[in-house]
């Protein structure tokens, strides 16, 4: 690590890490006997030169995978670093190497102080023990002594919220009450790195403020370093400074907390390219037809995905081979889980409003809080005029909505929401 600036307190250098699928352990004893000899004379081991990206969308064709592939970065000490991306991406397995669990196959990790993790709910909990006997059985495999656990034993207590059951076997503990003593422990520790892996979305709302809110004092009260892996992107905004944005296994946006989420939703890979005109599954006298389908955020920048709690811009695109004036119009999106599970009914009637789209007019639904949580969603699209149905497409799309702050708290969406049909209150903008 570089003496030059000793504020980093973590440097990661030229992390790869590679799998041979299918199989436990470094491959046959042939690979071992081969990549053995290379090393005695000095030669680079022969299997980092084969294996694929990380990309579980793709079959193959070779029995090795990187899941991380030269990962570079630096954190210093009271920094909060976001590390972002989709499930495979490879964040817990640069966890796990982070918190050495794992190793890597190549590339060093360099840390000053001690690191301790909370990657998995219940980690080293043992399940006939009590809750009291687990705090010092977790407290010593994270490293703290017995009289350190001591002194902070009714501080872990009284946090966790766990004090009526804390003389019960753990075995009895709901998977949010074990969630919250692993948590209480990991945060009381007192280490110079704390890594914490999506351990928060078990939490309920109270206990997720509370644990952000803890997070935020290790950093800032106390100066410490918080590595933090979550697909809550207001959760991430909230707690981190910076972040790094994962995607099959390489580093793809390093920077502003901010940046960092948008460019992990406005993902080019994963923009909705539906040509809607070329869809015959439709319904309507096709005199007008909806053309395309985008989702935009407050600075009209078209997104991968969809946040629950921010603003929200479902934009239509119609398309029609001569002038129509359509009056008393209404535009229907609907955001449904399947045929017949209507999540969200987003509709309008535009009365006597003459719909010039020979220039491919659009239409945007305005929602200033959108309510859905994390899931994969279809989009339904109508339009009539004068009771006659002009275009009518069932799956015009896919919508994904991802994590984020509902009541400003860290839940996604409002308590009887979810699996209902709900009409949206919302603002039209016709241009």
């Amino acid at each position: 690590m570089s003496n030059n600036n000793k504020d980093i307190i973590l440097v990661a250098e030229n992390i790869s890490k590679q799998y041979r699928l299918g199989v436990v352990g470094t491959g046959t004893l042939s690979h071992d006997l081969n990549r053995w000899w290379h090393r005695v004379r000095g030669k680079e081991d022969p299997f980092l030169k084969v294996g694929e990206v990380n990309d579980r969308s793709t079959s193959g064709s070779s029995d090795y995978a990187w899941a991380l592939r030269d990962i570079n970065f630096e954190v210093q000490r009271g920094e909060v670093l976001g590390i972002i991306g989709k499930n495979g991406a490879g964040k817990s397995t640069l966890l796990k190497i982070l918190s050495r669990v794992t190793s890597p196959t190549t590339g060093e990790i360099k840390t000053k102080g001690r690191i301790a993790s909370l990657l998995e709910v219940g980690t080293g909990f043992h399940p006939e023990l009590t809750g009291r006997e687990n705090i010092y059985l977790n407290g010593a495999i994270l490293g703290m002594s017995k009289a350190e656990i001591k002194a902070k034993e009714e501080e872990i207590i009284e946090f966790s919220g766990c004090q009526r059951y804390v003389d019960t076997p753990v075995k009895r503990y709901s998977s949010g009450m074990r969630v919250r003593l692993a948590f209480a422990v990991a945060a009381h520790l007192e280490p110079d790195i704390l890594v914490i892996d999506e351990v928060l979305a078990v939490g309920d709302a109270e206990f997720q403020k509370k644990a952000i809110g803890k997070m935020q004092d290790i950093s800032k009260g106390e100066g410490r370093t918080v590595l933090f892996v979550s697909h809550n992107m207001a959760a991430v905004k909230s707690l981190c400074t910076r972040a790094i944005v994962l995607e099959n296994g390489v580093s793809v946006f390093e920077g502003d907390t901010d940046a960092a989420v948008d460019f992990y939703l406005h993902n080019e890979k994963l923009l909705i390219k539906s040509k809607l005109l070329e869809l015959t599954d439709r319904i309507g006298s096709g005199k007008v037809l909806f053309s395309k389908f985008e989702i935009l955020n407050i600075e009209n920048k078209i997104l991968s995905a969809a946040m629950s709690g921010e603003y929200i811009k479902l934009r239509v695109h119609f398309h029609a081979h001569e002038v129509v004036q359509l009056k008393n119009c209404r535009i229907s999106i609907s955001v449904k889980k399947d045929e017949r599970d209507y999540i969200v009914l987003s509709s309008e009637l535009v009365l006597n409003y003459n719909l010039n789209l020979t220039n491919s007019e659009k239409v945007d639904f305005i929602l200033e809080k959108f309510p859905l949580s994390k899931g994969l969603y279809k989009i339904e699209l109508f339009l009539e005029s004068e009771r006659e149905i002009i275009d009518w497409i069932k799956n015009a799309s896919d919508l994904h909505v991802e994590n984020g702050d509902f009541y400003g708290i860290g839940k996604s969406y409002p308590k009887g929401w979810e699996g209902k049909t709900v009409l949206v209150e919302n603002k039209i903008e016709v241009s």
